[in-house]
């Protein structure tokens, strides 16, 4: 039976300013998640903090509300311990490009298994709308007293450097065209990233709705356009042209799937390949630690031995050092 995006929805009343990006955002999410028809129970929402922080208290999913710029790697700590289950992390530019940007980095180089969704809306909507990492240089929002003066970072860029292997941007206020977009990331199997450019209608007054209607194109409308690497000499002639493509910002801006390498293995398989394939079919989140009494069963002699051998270390590095 066909599961309904109404599933994916919990009851709590949603607090963001009306008109906000994040609206779209959540409805293009749940219909994604319909139509995919993704358990809630091997489902995870994870978030940062920020507004799209409380995007899993609206998702009828298993949901992390974490720490600033932390949200991955709460998440990549629950993709390893169980790669059964989908992982989907939602965060703002700054949570993920600001003081999350190490972590973002470290994801794409590892290739994980787990969907990145960045509401980006180029200002810190939370904490009163100061300059983000993803604002222009010389842009004025009303919020600030003079024009920003830092140069923007590429998000788009950053992960194809990164290593992402699915990179996409969408628009929050075109839900069908980003329901399409998660739904690509989903089903990749690796790290994928989606620049989902969103009004701050409280904030910026700059990048609005009506810029965007003037600006955005699609990259899919273009019949010559191919993402998709189909073999490995193929990789660095599709990166160069996303690059190329990233670097459009301003009068006309794309929006679509950039690049997208299924040929890059997960890190998920890396894993399975150096343990075998025990830890895909019976991951540690999965492993009993206890019999049916609560008596634990796994043996930690490895543990004691490993300990013991440090204390002799370092005693023995602080008599060398005496």
């Amino acid at each position: 039976m066909a599961r309904r995006p109404e599933e994916y929805r919990t009851s709590l009343w949603i607090d963001w300013c009306p008109g906000c990006g994040n609206y779209g955002i959540v409805t293009a999410l749940t219909q994604a998640l319909a139509e995919l028809e993704l358990d809630p129970r091997k489902t995870v929402i994870v978030s940062g903090i920020g507004c799209s922080g409380k995007t899993p208290h609206y998702i009828n999913a298993n949901g992390f509300h974490t720490l600033h710029g932390r949200a991955i790697p709460f998440a990549t700590g629950i993709k390893l311990a169980n790669p059964k289950l989908t992982v989907i992390v939602h965060g703002g530019d700054g949570d993920l490009i600001g003081i999350g940007a190490g972590h973002f980095v470290a994801l794409g180089r590892r290739n994980i298994d787990i969907t990145v969704i960045m509401h980006n809306n180029q200002v810190y909507g939370l904490t009163k709308g100061q300059a983000s990492p993803t604002l222009p240089r010389g842009i004025k929002t009303k919020a600030l007293l003079k024009p920003n003066i830092q140069d923007m970072l590429n998000p788009i860029a950053l992960a194809l450097a990164a290593g992402y292997t699915f990179v996409a941007r969408s628009y929050a206020m075109d839900i069908q065209h980003l329901k399409e977009m998660i739904k690509k990331a989903i089903r990749h199997r690796g790290a994928a990233f989606i620049d989902v450019l969103q009004p701050c209608v409280t904030y910026n007054d700059v990048y609005t709705v009506q810029f965007y209607r003037k600006a955005l194109y699609k990259l899919e409308d273009d019949p010559s356009w191919d993402p998709v690497v189909r073999s490995p000499e193929e990789e660095a002639e599709k990166k160069a042209r996303a690059f190329l493509k990233a670097m459009e910002w301003g009068d006309r801006i794309p929006i679509g799937v950039f690049y997208q390498n299924p040929l890059v293995p997960s890190f998920e398989d890396r894993l399975a390949e150096r343990l075998g394939k025990e830890y895909l079919e019976n991951p540690p989140a999965l492993q009993s630690i206890a019999d049916g009494e609560g008596r634990p069963i796994v043996s930690t002699e490895a543990f004691k031995k490993i300990f013991a051998q440090s204390i002799v270390r370092v005693r023995k590095r602080g008599k060398q050092q005496g």
